[in-house]
């Protein structure tokens, strides 16, 4: 069987928290692609690569923790999952209990979630309740409610996650020998950047890594909480990171650092990675190469930049902000042959 084929817990079980015999709750996450972007090269004078974690069975990265997340929750017994979500938590927190036929709850802001991630949560089956509030406050219920009832709170906060999600950078340090030089990625709840780092560390490999949030959503940039986070990127609107010390920790120890970006080069990057590279990414993950782009290289020569989601996650983003249109037209030769040809043709 190929390493594609392989549950993630299977292959990297020597290094996480299973061991044969334990349930395995699996969609065959991981094993994502590292493909080169060579319009992006050109533009930075580096050698950049995009780590393709839409491929991820439910379109997102949270399936490398949430297999790890709820396969641990059966073990323990646990008859129901949790979590606070602007969206793609969600949809993965719901595919994975509906796998392991268990309950699962997500709370998200109300108006704040992208229509494909409500609509995947809500088809695998998952109780949605939509909070008059942000996700910062959502966070705050859940952890009060998994405190006083025996449900298994399955965001970013539980280790399981970030054990699941440090595979990316197994994968990263498997495919380039160690030959990487800087990491690019989105912060929103800063869960992925700190699992990066552990892997990287646990694999002896220390590239810089470059965090980076959207400029009304950026507590680590400016250093104090956003009670009220704004950005079109939905999945890092986030005002007060539950991992905002380890975060800080992986820049400051890796020689990297946490930046800012705005929606408009967010947006930016998000038509050119679909123009130019062919890769339909979710508003957010283009913060990653926003901010490459923005920042540039800084020495480094070989880059990854992750793409964290699928732009089918967003699909009102894309159509909303894209500068191209649906042109109508009858049903005859002329008209559509002049559609086709635009004019002078």
């Amino acid at each position: 069987m190929s390493a594609a084929h392989v549950p993630l817990i299977e292959r990297w079980r020597e290094r996480l928290p299973f061991t044969l015999g334990d349930p395995l709750i699996s969609l065959q996450e991981g094993s994502t692609p590292l493909l080169r972007a060579p319009v992006l090269s050109e533009m930075v004078g580096a050698t950049v690569r995009l780590k393709l974690e839409g491929a991820n069975p439910t379109g997102s990265f949270k399936d490398r923790g949430m297999t790890c997340a709820v396969s641990a929750a059966v073990r323990e017994g646990a008859r129901a999952v949790l979590c606070a979500s602007t969206g793609n938590t969600a949809a993965s927190a719901a595919a994975y209990a509906a796998r392991a036929r268990i309950t699962c709850a997500v709370i998200v802001p109300e108006g704040k979630i992208a229509q494909g991630k409500l609509a995947q949560t809500l088809i695998h089956g998952a109780r949605v309740i939509s909070l008059a509030g942000n996700f910062d406050q959502a966070l705050t219920l859940v952890r009060e409610l998994t405190d006083k009832h025996p449900i298994v709170l399955v965001n970013s906060v539980n280790d399981f996650r970030i054990e699941g999600q440090k595979t990316a950078a197994l994968e990263i340090v498997e495919e380039l020998d160690c030959g990487l030089d800087a990491l690019c990625i989105p912060v929103g709840n800063a869960g992925n950047i700190t699992s990066y780092w552990r892997g990287f560390k646990e694999m002896g490999c220390s590239p810089r890594l470059f965090g980076f949030q959207a400029q009304g959503a950026a507590p680590l940039v400016e250093g104090a909480r956003v009670e009220h986070p704004e950005t079109v990127a939905s999945a890092i609107r986030i005002g007060n990171p539950v991992r905002w010390e380890d975060a800080m920790a992986a820049t400051t120890e890796s020689r990297g650092a946490i930046r800012a970006v705005s929606d408009s080069e967010i947006l930016a990057a998000f038509r050119l990675l679909a123009s130019r590279e062919g890769m339909f990414c979710e508003p957010a993950s283009a913060a990653s190469v926003a901010g490459l782009l923005k920042y540039g290289p800084d020495g480094a020569r070989e880059v990854v930049c992750v793409l964290t989601g699928r732009g089918l996650k967003d699909p009102e983003t894309a159509i909303a902000h894209n500068d191209g249109r649906v042109i109508p037209c009858p049903p005859e030769i002329g008209p559509v042959e002049e559609a086709i040809l635009g004019d002078g043709q």
